[in-house]
């Protein structure tokens, strides 16, 4: 059988719960219709790059399916009649990616980021960055004010 990524995008009013349910909708019917689903990934609630509907965020979700092209007719139909989908995409695959997605992979990698950055910050080290070694002492450096000319050296007629 065909191997096939399907992504579709639910509105961001719907709750993760419903999202859920849809999947699980989507799933049993690509099982009633002799396939199955190898792996689903919710990616979450992201923004969009234009509105869609009137919607600037959606939820995400993949599904890796293994199953013949008339079960993806199928869903692509439930979910055309979903208000709740706003798109959906699905592309044959000569081989569905082993472990996570490039999203997943990216949330992690987030993740561990703010990890990391969090201890910095736990340390007392915000803002201060440290002897800059670089520069020269500042001195005492005429302010903006007092290198501006005078109205008098600019050859501005003041009213006496």
């Amino acid at each position: 059988m065909p191997l096939y990524e399907h992504v579709y995008l639910a509105r961001q009013d719907a709750s993760a719960q419903q999202v859920e349910e849809l999947t699980g909708q989507l799933k049993g019917v690509v099982e009633n219709l002799g396939g199955s689903v190898a792996k689903t990934e919710y990616w979450g609630v992201k923004s969009l790059s234009y509105r869609l509907r009137k919607n600037r965020k959606a939820h995400f979700t993949l599904m890796n399916i293994d199953a013949p092209p008339a079960a993806i007719n199928e869903i692509e139909r439930l979910e055309r009649l979903n208000e709740d989908v706003l798109r959906y995409l699905t592309i044959r695959v000569e081989e569905h990616e082993a472990g996570p997605s490039a999203m997943m992979r990216r949330a992690e990698r987030d993740r561990d980021r703010e990890e990391r950055r969090g201890d910095r910050f736990d340390r007392g080290d915000r803002g201060d960055r440290g002897d800059r070694g670089d520069r020269g002492e500042r001195g005492d450096r005429p302010r903006d004010r007092e290198r501006r000319p005078r109205d008098e050296e600019a050859g501005i007629a003041t009213e006496e």
